[in-house]
């Protein structure tokens, strides 16, 4: 019997300009609980061990999310709160998007059009 198969340990590109990181992520799908649960490490990482207060999810890739990752969006979205933080959302797909009208987080997260317009958010130009 071969051994389950792991989760690839880097689920996230997070590239840092200036005091904002952009946190692209790997996955088109973010359905499975493992990987989730690598996300959410990765990204209160950001927060808890590297200190970032200023943090772009760029949703460019990501076709599908589950309520998990949704969860996990709001623990961080409370995180960088709790600590003088932003988070700003970017790219999310029209059916992405619809998911976070119904469940009202659009009223609770920023979100962005397009990661321009995100880094203008915290003042960054492009």
């Amino acid at each position: 019997m071969s051994p389950p198969s792991q989760p690839r340990t880097q689920r996230l590109v997070v590239e840092n300009n200036g005091e904002v990181s952009i946190v692209g992520f790997v996955d088109r799908r973010i359905l499975d609980e493992a990987n989730i649960q690598i996300i959410a490490d990765q990204l209160f990482g950001l927060v808890d061990d590297q200190r970032r207060r200023k943090i772009i999810l760029n949703f460019v890739n990501v076709e599908y999310l589950s309520s998990a990752a949704l969860g996990k969006l709001i623990t961080l979205h409370k995180k960088l709160v709790s600590v003088q933080g932003k988070l700003v959302l970017c790219n999310i797909s029209p059916q992405i998007f619809e998911v976070f009208a119904i469940t009202k987080l659009d009223k609770i997260f920023v979100i962005k059009k397009e990661l321009p317009d995100a880094l203008g958010f915290f003042g960054v130009t492009v």
